[in-house]
């Protein structure tokens, strides 16, 4: 799979680039951080023009995640549930990004895309959840926009050591922003704490 999909951004560029992280930000099994980190390479190497890539990137992700959101919005949760299973959402998976959308609010869509099995959903629960798009796009939009930047960059410096680099953010970013989100969710509380007394 993960040959299938480097191949693509090799041979059909931005197009192929923005398609896949549209597929990847819906749920399907595309491996996102590493398309990103591959194509920051890319650039590196002069075969991708660096504005270009940006912009392929930002707009399959957002295209994606707006998608998502459209989704949740149209069909809610139940339908979700339902036709989900084919993109792995689980009703325990589900509850679990719910839980964390009522308590980090609408900065789990900006947080949520470097959290892996979570982006997948924070759209959908936001959607299902009825939140105003403008502000779901604020947020969302955000986050993708730092999200693919980071990944882009991560790649374009490590050049060819973009797999070992991978590896490294795979086995990390988990726990990194497990203790992010705790310390997000401190702060929230003890900021709604201070401000109501």
């Amino acid at each position: 799979m993960l040959n299938t999909v480097l191949n693509w951004v090799t041979h059909y560029g931005y197009a192929g680039l923005f398609g896949l992280l549209i597929l990847g930000i819906v749920g399907l099994p595309v491996p996102d951080e590493t398309l990103l980190v591959f194509s920051g390479y890319l650039v590196s190497r002069g075969r991708l023009h660096p504005g270009a890539t940006i912009a392929a990137a930002f707009l399959g992700s957002i295209a994606g995640t707006s998608l998502s959101y459209w989704i949740g919005r149209t069909l809610g949760h139940r339908a979700v549930l339902r036709f989900g299973k084919y993109i792995g959402a689980t009703q325990q998976r589900m509850d679990r990004v719910h839980r964390w959308f009522q308590k980090a609010g609408e900065w789990l869509l900006v947080f949520g895309y470097f959290i892996p099995g979570v982006r997948h959903f924070t759209a959908l629960i936001a959607g299902a959840s009825k939140l105003e798009f403008r502000t779901f796009a604020t947020f969302a939009w955000s986050g993708a926009a730092v999200w693919v930047g980071v990944f882009l960059l991560l790649g374009y410096f490590v050049g060819e050591n973009w797999e070992r680099a991978m590896a490294l953010v795979q086995r990390y970013t988990l726990a990194a922003l497990m203790l992010a989100a705790i310390v997000l969710i401190t702060s929230a509380c003890l900021h709604r704490k201070f401000f109501k007394t």
